[in-house]
């Protein structure tokens, strides 16, 4: 009985004496002092990295890459008939009342309208076409006639004056394989067939007279291309200079292919002609401007905080550092648009690691 009651008795005395020593190595290591090998961690280490509110202009666009040129080619489809036996050469620019080719010798002149020249005008005439036709009349210096939409004997006399500057027989009428109608000025960018070729059918290809920036697109990416829109054009690296979106047609497929609808050709003129230089198929960077937000407020987007009741914050870092609450704008280029009372140009936030 008294051996079990000593056994028992320093059993109950060594548990104490260790759980006494457990305690106070606890409380000498929460002290700083020894008996610990590694100091213990700091409770709040602050944030990763710092930086500043920046006040400046953010910009959300869309970039696309052009080529520098003079636009979608068209065919010259003549209804003359006989022999072609002078074409102009490929790069030429021929102006209203100027030759796009001689067949059998005579010229098949360029003037200016919408209308193509369907039937041969002549006395006693009457529609829209005989008014394009006298617009260009006089726009070559022609008079002693009214432009309106007959065909007047007025009319035929300055016809005759026109044909015997051309050395034409002089009928006072326009036969309608004698002139091909086109917007303006053409540059001639292909001969489609050599002299001695027959004079009927596509005979050359020309685009505009004045270069432009042409691209082509996803058609579901390209709501923002419309006829009048403004953009910016930069040859690679070169200085930015405006342009405006002319037109947006289906892309041409390639040759041996079905055109799937998918992508749209954007043609874009700009007056600088010489900003991008003069080198066809340059390359041009397109840039249409989203939206813009001048002078406000921005982080870099990874000092966003996300917080738990929704919505976003930063992190203050003055003296102490405390979490507080933004509305978010416009995201560009790595940065975003916040604004909160008490941030303001320069305030100090923290970056997460």
């Amino acid at each position: 009985m008294t051996a079990r009651f000593w056994r028992t008795r320093a059993a109950t005395t060594g548990l104490s004496v260790a759980v006494l020593a457990l305690l106070a190595v606890g409380v000498a290591a929460a002290l700083g002092l020894g008996g610990g090998s590694d100091p213990p961690a700091d409770r709040r280490t602050g944030p990763a990295a710092t930086t500043k509110v920046t006040r400046q202009t953010l910009v959300e666009a869309i970039t696309v890459a052009g080529t520098l040129g003079y636009g979608p080619a068209t065919p010259v489809t003549s209804n003359a008939t006989g022999t072609v036996t002078w074409l102009p050469a490929v790069g030429a620019t021929v102006r209203r009342g100027g030759q796009l080719l001689r067949a059998d010798d005579l010229p098949v002149l360029l003037l200016y309208g919408p209308l193509p020249m369907y039937r041969p005008l002549g006395a006693g005439v009457v529609g829209a076409d005989v008014m394009q036709f006298e617009q260009n009349l006089a726009a070559l210096g022609l008079r002693g006639f009214e432009v309106d939409d007959t065909f007047s004997p007025a009319t035929a006399t300055a016809v005759k004056r026109w044909q015997k500057s051309l050395d034409l027989p002089q009928t006072g009428s326009i036969d309608r394989d004698r002139v091909i109608y086109a917007s303006g000025p053409v540059r001639i960018s292909a001969q489609l067939v050599r002299v001695g070729a027959s004079a009927t059918g596509d005979i050359l290809q020309y685009t505009g007279s004045t270069r432009v920036v042409t691209a082509t697109a996803d058609r579901s990416k390209a709501g923002w291309a419309v006829p009048g829109a403004k953009v910016n054009l930069s040859p690679h690296g070169g200085t930015p200079t405006p342009g405006t979106v002319t037109t947006v047609t289906d892309a041409q497929p390639a040759a041996g292919t079905e055109s799937s609808g998918a992508n749209v050709t954007i043609t874009i003129a700009y007056a600088a002609q010489q900003a991008l230089g003069t080198q066809n198929g340059a390359g041009v960077t397109i840039r249409y401007i989203v939206q813009e937000r001048r002078d406000v407020l921005t982080v870099p987007v990874n000092a966003l905080l996300a917080l738990a009741e929704g919505g976003y914050g930063v992190e203050v870092v003055t003296d102490r550092a405390r979490i507080v609450a933004v509305q978010v704008g416009l995201f560009s280029d790595g940065r975003v648009e916040i604004s909160a009372a008490g941030i303001d140009n320069g305030t100090t936030v923290g970056i997460p690691a």
